[in-house]
This record gives C-alpha cells, structure tokens and sequence, in this order.
C-alpha cells in the first residue's frame, strides 16, 4: 500500500473520530480519558479529540412511555389489569448518563412499580370516579423519583382499567339502580309540586264560588270538543235547586 493512502486513510478516520453533529434537541457529555468534561456540548459541531474523547448523545425530547398492563389488587380486594402512558424527559444530561445506567429503563421500571403501588392503596370507586387525582398521584411520585437522574415527568395517565366480568355486571345493576332511584325521585317530585298546585287552587276555587262554576263551564266546552257520541256530566246543585224551587211554587 503506498504511503500516502495510507496516510490519507488515517487523516479521514482522525476527522471522522473528531468532528461529531449534534441536533437541536441534542446535547453531548464528552468523557475525556474517563472524566466527564464540566458541562455538556451542543447543539451544533463539536470537535473531539481522537482516541482520548468519547461522546454521549442525548436526546432533550419528550419521550412518551407505554407502560405495559400491570396486575393490581386494590384496596378493596378487586383484582384489575391496569395500563397507563407516562411523558417524560430529560432536563440534566450529565446526571442522565452518570447517575443511572439507563435513564430509559430505569424510568419505565419505576412507572410499573408505582402503578401497583398507588393503585393498590385506592378503592375501585376511587379509581374510577377519581382518574385525574390518581394520575396527579402518580406524576408527583414517579418526578421525586427521577430528579436525581436528571429527568422531569411531566404527565402520568392511566388508559384502561380492565374489569372481571363479574364486578362489571355488578357496577351495571348499581348504575340501573341509581337511574331507577333518580326516576323515583323525580316523579316523586312532581307529584308534590302537583299535588301543592292543586291545593292553592282549590283554596282559591272554595273562596270565590263563581270561580268554580267558570271552572266548570271551561270543562264542559274542553268534554264537547272530543269526538264522543254520548256525554254525561254532573250539573251543579245550585242549578238544579232554582227549577226544583219553581215547580213547587206552581204546586
């Protein structure tokens, strides 16, 4: 091999080795004979020295974890399968690549491990009626955690909280039942509102006896526009008292 392709050869490897890229959600810690240099590069070009630097990437980016569904058994008893979505990122890139091993497994660990924790501290109805608190729960905890390792969770959210066939059959005949309990309380509501209109008016009727009979002259003529064949109605003692009073005067 001639020497200057083999010197060409070396140079392009040497440039290779020492020029880096970093993107703009990039940054860089360079380890320098095995020490970590006093802050991280980039974005941007960055020049390392061959053989004796070494570059970490590090990615700034919002990561969205799925954590996969976890066995729970709540405070209750229940047993559920429960599957959530964690975001997270990294905010220190030195404490991400020296504190922890793998900042990415570490955190998707520690996800599963306080789902089941704080999930089994909570009633069924809890968890199903109070979702948003139990996610603030979760987020608090899983961010106490990880601030040592430089990352920062920002949102925690439980997606689906499978059932046993059995609790689900219970939870539709407690549901059928409050709608029954609610129609109740609604007719039952009505029929007082009904029954106290009904009162005043006949206070307000057995006050004013010439009300009553345009009460009753209303209801006859609302009776004669059905189409009925045959109608029989009452007729009022006063009326009735007026001609039996003549024909005894004619007697």
């Amino acid at each position: 091999m001639p020497i200057y392709l083999f010197v060409l050869i070396i140079i392009v490897f040497i440039i290779g080795t020492s020029i880096k890229i970093l993107n703009e959600y990039e940054r860089g810690v360079i380890f320098r004979l095995g020490r970590v240099l006093d802050r991280p590069k980039g974005p941007g070009l960055i020049i390392l020295i061959p053989v004796i630097d070494k570059l970490v990437r590090v990615s700034l980016r919002t990561v969205v974890h799925d954590v996969p569904p976890q066995d729970v058994i709540t405070k209750d008893n229940i047993s559920i399968k429960v599957n959530a979505v964690v975001y997270f990122r990294v905010v220190d890139p030195m404490k991400a690549i020296i504190d922890v091993e793998n900042y990415l497994f570490a955190t998707s660990q520690l996800s599963q491990t306080t789902l089941r924790s704080v999930l089994g501290q909570a009633e069924m109805d809890e968890l199903l009626s109070q979702r948003e608190k139990i996610n603030v729960r979760l987020q608090e905890i899983l961010d106490m955690h990880t601030e040592p390792w430089g990352v920062k969770v920002s949102t925690v959210e439980v997606k689906n909280v499978d059932l046993p066939q059995e609790m689900q059959r219970a939870i539709a005949r407690q549901a059928e039942a409050e709608r029954e309990r609610r129609a109740k309380v609604i007719s039952a509501e009505g029929e007082f509102q009904a029954s106290t209109r009904l009162s005043e008016a006949s206070d307000i009727l057995s006050r004013n006896p010439m009300a009553l009979q345009l009460r009753y002259l209303s209801t006859l003529v609302e009776i004669a526009t059905e189409k009925n064949s045959t109608i029989i109605f009452p007729l009022p003692i006063d009326l009735i008292k007026i001609f039996m009073d003549k024909l005894g005067d004619k007697k």
